[in-house]
């Protein structure tokens, strides 16, 4: 575990869908706001850094354990940067999509 990022976040980062899921059955604020990134946007440029950095297709998953357990999907983080805009950012049409489905039950 690092010594730097909160137990989800440190799971958003490193992709463990499955620990993410876990500490938030466990009670964790799927809105947590961590060194300037909510959970959400941090997935979002997580899956979209991941992306560009390996050349393999985007991924949803962290996103999608997110907006399972509630995260607030149109919640800015300190910067103002939206889910949806940081999906934007790296075209990421299918966490953009997701976002909008759930955007749209609230």
């Amino acid at each position: 575990m690092s010594d730097y990022w909160t137990p989800a976040h440190h799971a958003v980062e490193h992709d463990e869908a499955e620990a993410l899921a876990r500490w938030l059955a466990g009670g964790a604020d799927p809105d947590e706001v961590f060194s300037n990134m909510t959970l959400l946007t941090h997935a979002i440029d997580a899956e979209g850094d991941g992306s560009l950095q390996s050349g393999e297709p985007l991924t949803v998953h962290i996103t999608a354990v997110l907006l399972a357990f509630g995260a607030d999907p149109a919640l800015a983080d300190p910067d103002g940067r939206t889910p949806l805009d940081v999906a934007a950012y790296y075209g990421h049409d299918l966490a953009a999509n997701l976002l909008r489905a759930h955007i749209s039950r609230g």
